[in-house]
């Protein structure tokens, strides 16, 4: 996939799997507004260049507000003001063919738990007491299908529970008639879904304004 296709894709679903309200398109790429104490909107950038991403960062004083660019880290720090920092956690835009994925089982002692809410397929799974282990979302829009939230909590990691709720959120986004699915990965995410077939597209890196009024 271009960067500008995967990135549309990527925008489209993730602003429908966090509730927010669509993207505004700008010459750069995208605005979200997220609405959050330290994540209040986000620019998305496709195809940056140091010119869009220094003018950015000279004319948006917002305390918290990042932008996602698809480029490597060492690049984008060359091209930041002062009061932006790449925060120390790199990510990866990746995508797969969708294909309902083998039915499988959790491991003995879990459950896994589906719901479909405001067009986003959640997948869950807990422990025999209710605990809540592992989790995920994908919103499908279309032909494409955003894989969000991805999570296997402290004490149950290397017991395939990830690998579990990402094959369950595949046959959903599959079902649902999407052919391609689209995520941002963080460094340990990234080895789970290579291991699952998942291709690496490009660096996603992530730029926050520190909390200082302008």
């Amino acid at each position: 996939m271009q960067n500008a296709a995967i990135t549309a894709a990527w925008v489209r679903g993730w602003t429908v799997s966090r509730g927010t309200p669509p993207a505004a398109v700008e010459p750069w790429g995208y605005r979200i507004d997220v609405g959050l104490s330290r994540h209040v909107f986000r620019h998305v950038l496709p195809e940056p260049d140091e010119a869009a991403v220094r003018e950015l960062c000279e004319t948006v004083t917002q305390p918290y507000a990042w932008l996602k660019v698809l480029a490597e880290p060492e690049d984008v720090a060359g091209w930041l003001t002062p009061q932006w920092t790449v925060p120390d956690d790199p990510g990866f835009m990746m995508y797969t063919a969708l294909t309902p994925a083998p039915e499988a089982a959790p491991p003995a002692g879990y459950t896994l738990r589906t719901e479909f809410h405001e067009g986003v397929h959640h997948v869950r799974v807990l422990t025999g007491d209710g605990e809540l282990a592992a989790r995920g979302q994908v919103a499908p829009t279309g032909p494409t299908a955003v894989f969000d939230q991805i999570e296997t909590f402290d004490g149950h990691q290397r017991r395939g529970l990830g690998s579990l709720v990402m094959r369950n959120l595949q046959t959903a986004a599959a079902r649902a008639g999407a052919a391609t699915g689209v995520l941002g990965a963080t460094v340990d995410g990234r080895a789970l879904y290579a291991s699952l077939g998942w291709h690496h597209q490009g660096p996603l890196t992530g730029v926050v304004r520190d909390g200082s009024a302008p």
